[in-house]
């Protein structure tokens, strides 16, 4: 308490007397803790063994069931109510607030507040932290599995199973089967939560007999928008690329990608600047195209470029670019990520890479290519005449930006 007088944030003070931060949220709040139950300066007793809360040694409400700390704290949906929403209809309340002057300044319908009060005070007075409870342990709402229960949904079910129908097609044919049954509904998931819980108890043989997969365990499906990044540093994708890039219109902006040999044991490293379309080859020695490989060859070839054509460079999510940070900071320039499975939104890069397989054809070792033959290559390909550029050469139109 003397460190948080002395103005001292409650995390840094508890980090300096090793306490955990609930605890000194405790302490400021005057809390005190015994027996597995926390004492409030009000006299509230609220008690987690047994899931009561008490005042003045009345108890005043008990849940179905002991909640658990997990589900106390749990992020609720907007639309139920939270612990501080109901500290507010408490305090409202005292003041003398009716309910409709309540749900308006929590942005509530009246009748929120009134199914509150009425199903979450056990006496006259309304106490939010056993409402907050008391609505954590009727939250689960546990019930027997549908395909459990013996039934003609089930044995449908096991029959569509036995014809190697797709739990899909179970679920179409049961609507189609009986249009005006209800209680012959199934979802798919449904089906799919049975098979693999029976897989659970040991009945695996089972399973791959019915599921076209073979597979024993489900296999976990990921959102695309909550992808784990693969780099350790942030990326910054395409999307917040300035304009000038996109519209090809200043210089100095660069596509890159990696070209794969036989196996993926070998590659080389391409760079397309986007206005002048102008080539430029990495050669990375031996079998070896890592992330730390990638960056070393980049950063060299980057470096013998003047700085007004050091913009900016654009990738794919390869594991190759795991080093971009470092390429940044040792090039000053900003690298740009394209979303996943996106290869047109680096359509210079991807063009070209198809040009240069005719020199480096698919399924060949690229290991063989060294600097001097990736020099060749890339002065041919910067001679060639290109229509959208009018018929002049990569290498015309960067002479040009190199002499102004």
């Amino acid at each position: 308490m003397k460190l948080r007088a002395r103005g001292v944030s409650r995390r840094e003070a508890a980090e300096r007397v090793g306490a955990h931060l609930r605890t000194a949220q405790d302490w400021d709040w005057g809390i005190r803790k015994s027996n597995n139950s926390r004492i409030h300066p009000d006299g509230r007793r609220v008690n987690y063994t047994t899931g009561t809360v008490t005042m003045s040694g009345v108890t005043i409400a008990a849940p179905v069931r002991p909640v658990s700390l997990k589900s106390l704290e749990k992020k609720l949906h907007p639309r139920l109510l939270s612990l501080s929403e109901r500290e507010r209809i408490r305090d409202l309340r005292a003041a003398g607030q009716s309910m409709r002057a309540i749900g308006r300044a929590l942005g509530r319908p009246a009748s929120t507040i009134s199914r509150e009060l009425r199903n979450n005070s056990a006496t006259a007075d309304y106490h939010p932290y056993a409402a907050h409870r008391a609505s954590a342990a009727r939250r689960p709402r546990p019930k027997e599995r549908k395909l459990l229960a013996e039934g003609p949904l089930r044995d449908f079910v096991q029959d569509g199973l036995r014809r190697r129908w797709s739990p899909e097609q179970i679920c179409h044919a049961l609507a189609k089967t009986h249009p005006d049954d209800q209680n012959m509904r199934v979802s798919v998931e449904t089906i799919y939560q049975a098979l693999y819980f029976q897989a659970r108890g040991g009945l695996k043989r089972e399973v791959q007999a019915a599921v076209r997969t073979g597979r024993t365990r489900r296999k976990p499906r990921r959102n695309p928008e909550r992808r784990t990044s693969r780099f350790i540093d942030p990326m910054v994708m395409i999307s917040d690329r300035p304009a000038d890039v996109e519209d090809r219109a200043v210089p100095g902006h660069w596509e890159g990608d990696l070209i794969v040999g036989a196996g993926g044991r070998s590659a080389i490293a391409t760079l397309v600047e986007r206005s002048t379309r102008y080539t430029m080859l990495v050669h990375l020695p031996g079998e070896t195209h890592d992330a730390e490989t990638v960056r070393d060859g980049l950063v060299r070839t980057v470096q013998t470029l003047p700085a007004h054509l050091r913009g900016s460079l654009t990738w794919d999510q390869g594991p190759e670019m795991a080093r971009h940070r470092q390429f940044s900071m040792a090039t000053d320039m900003p690298v740009y990520f394209c979303d996943p499975a996106s290869p047109w939104q680096r359509g210079s890069n991807e063009n070209t890479n198809g040009l240069l397989r005719q020199y480096f054809p698919k399924g060949t070792d690229l290991s063989l290519h060294g600097p001097e033959d990736l020099e060749h290559v890339a002065q041919e390909l910067n001679s060639r005449p290109r229509k959208t550029l009018g018929w002049d050469t990569p290498a015309e139109r960067l002479r040009d930006l190199l002499t102004v």
